[in-house]
């Protein structure tokens, strides 16, 4: 599961409060994404998609948060049609029972398809046919908009390599052709996932001077002078007093927090984190509580009951408490609510650890993640992590705070002691993009900038014309990720091939990545794509839209058009 895949919020160790309700889903957050008021959408002076108003560098200016949640704010809020809530949890019913129908009379008539899933000579099943349900009766009809391979970089265009299914997706042929296709499901915000330009030039040297890797871990041979150097530029980056660098971006979160909190130790977690939060969670063997998604007021109650009542049982105080929260969310393009984090940090005096796998690189003025562009100190923020594999066209991540708490990982955390030190080629591509943004490249020093700010101004242009054309979209303005919300489970699949149809590759989400009634597209946009490039999805999202009745707002908007007139 990659990083913007999330599991579903399943903690173990401790009794977990307040996850999502089924009953109140429709009134939650997650679905009250508003179509912008006729003012802000369709303005005198709009151009196709965007008022002309959007188009200068601006859009990245650093901006002060207010310290109520984006949900909290004083806005309409259309909810979701009845009808389309009622046809996908029936949608969503008639699969289930289906799929136990299949199953009942496949086991008698066709017994040797299901041998994976019965008892062999003594032997339990790997995975019992109830578990593996949902992989082989709901992903299996939409296998062939998953694991698509490519033959190029994954830039702004990339090139699929086709192939066929004889038998409903349970094996492929490859044909031998490509098909170039507009890229609007990578990570490659900033537009580095180059096969030429600087930093490629830059990792041909690295490798010509150092090699491929150190066949080592840091602690032991691999601590080259590369690694040092580039550690030393992140810290500078980020903006703290020292980072260390983990050659894999799950690795940084899964095998890091059981070096910060342990038994006897307080976890309370957005219940919308990511896998590789709730993995390490767990492993840490601290007890984890989990609060509403951005919702502080459920945070405050949280610590309150938490440092008033103690630790389970023995009700002695917590050794430590530590709130867990990602900058931006990959599933829902929305931002954590920073200033009231750290203004109930101040207050409580809990350990304070932002995710900014997403953010980092692709939000801020400067590009320094999420605290640049709420502009806050990043000191104020006990631990912060991130990937490469997002802005920088890389792999890998980091943690980035106080040079107490970065020796303490050195020799600590597992991510440092066991795995392998970050290959050569690596951070090279992590050392000069870094460098580009930051305008330390004097060959290409405006460049790394105009990145920043193609990519800001494409994000809030496409959003704003999925919003104009009807879409219910999720996210805060200025996110690079841009969730459409699809609902119905049929939709999922249908969408993703229109779209290939017409050279489109776009991902979408569904259970367990997402509460079960919340199926999406996710667009992912980037530096690369051009004007063209978005004008022409979005014309050809607005068909697709039109065909499978995905404009909910779309009597709105043309209510809020009559009225301008």
């Amino acid at each position: 599961m990659g990083k913007g895949q999330r599991s579903q919020p399943m903690y173990s160790n401790e009794i977990i409060e307040a996850p999502q309700d089924a009953g109140k889903l429709a009134s939650s957050g997650v679905f009250q994404t508003v179509p912008a008021s006729s003012s802000s959408l369709l303005g005198h002076n709009d151009i196709e998609y965007g008022s002309v108003a959007v188009s200068a560098p601006a859009e990245t200016k650093v901006q002060t948060a207010p310290k109520e949640l984006p949900h909290e704010k004083p806005h309409e809020v259309q909810d979701i049609p009845f009808f389309t809530l009622m046809t996908t949890y029936m949608s969503f019913l008639l699969l289930v029972v289906l799929a136990h129908f299949e199953d009942f009379f496949g086991k008698i008539f066709m017994p040797k398809q299901y041998v994976q899933v019965r008892v062999q000579n003594g032997y339990a099943p790997m995975v019992s046919d109830f578990e593996s349900m949902w992989s082989r009766h709901v992903y299996a009809r939409m296998r062939d908009c998953f694991n698509r391979p490519i033959g190029s970089v994954a830039g702004g265009h990339v090139d699929l390599i086709d192939r066929v299914t004889h038998d409903y997706n349970k094996s492929f042929q490859f044909t031998g052709k490509l098909q170039n296709v507009l890229n609007l499901a990578s990570y490659n915000y900033l537009g580095f996932a180059q096969s030429e330009g600087p930093c490629a030039d830059k990792v041909e040297e690295a490798m010509r001077e150092h090699g491929i890797a150190q066949a080592s871990s840091r602690i032991e041979t691999g601590c080259s002078k590369l690694l040092v150097e580039t550690e030393e530029m992140v810290a500078r980056f980020m903006g703290t007093e020292a980072a260390i660098i983990v050659s894999m971006g799950y690795a940084t979160n899964s095998l890091t927090m059981p070096s910060l909190v342990s038994k006897g130790c307080l976890i309370i977690s957005d219940e919308l984190n990511h896998s590789s939060l709730i993995a390490g969670s767990r492993l840490s063997g601290a007890v984890i509580r989990v609060f509403r998604h951005n919702d502080t007021r459920d945070l405050e109650k949280q610590l309150r009951r938490s440092i008033s009542q103690g630790q389970p049982r023995t009700h002695r105080p917590w050794k430590k408490i530590m709130v867990v929260v990602e900058g931006l969310y990959s599933m829902e393009g929305e931002f954590c609510n920073l200033h009231k984090l750290i203004e109930m940090r101040n207050k409580y005096k809990f350990y304070l650890f932002v995710d900014e796998a997403h953010s980092i690189g692709a939000l801020g003025k400067r590009g320094r993640g999420i605290c640049d562009h709420f502009n806050v100190d990043p000191r104020e923020i006990d631990i912060l992590m991130g990937t490469f594999t997002k802005s920088f066209g890389a792999a890998g991540g980091y943690i980035a705070g106080s040079k107490a708490l970065i020796d303490h990982l050195r020799v600590n955390s597992y991510a440092a002691v066991y795995s392998e030190a970050m290959s050569v080629p690596v951070l090279a591509q992590v050392s000069s993009s870094m460098r580009m943004i930051m305008g330390e490249d004097r060959e290409h020093a405006l460049e790394g900038q105009q990145r920043l700010d193609q990519l800001a101004l494409n994000s809030k242009y496409f959003a704003k014309g999925l919003r104009k054309l009807g879409f219910m979209i999720l996210g805060d303005p200025g996110s690079p990720i841009v969730p459409l919300l699809l609902f119905n489970p049929a939709k999922m699949p249908a969408f993703s091939r229109e779209c290939l149809k017409r050279n489109i590759a776009v991902v979408v989400v569904s259970y367990p990545a997402t509460p079960i009634i919340a199926g999406r597209v996710r667009f992912c946009i980037s530096a690369s794509h051009t004007r063209e490039d978005l004008d022409y999805a979005l014309e050809q999202v607005s068909e697709i839209g039109d065909m499978l009745m995905l404009k909910f707002h779309k009597d709105v908007i043309n209510q809020d058009t009559k009225k301008l007139k």
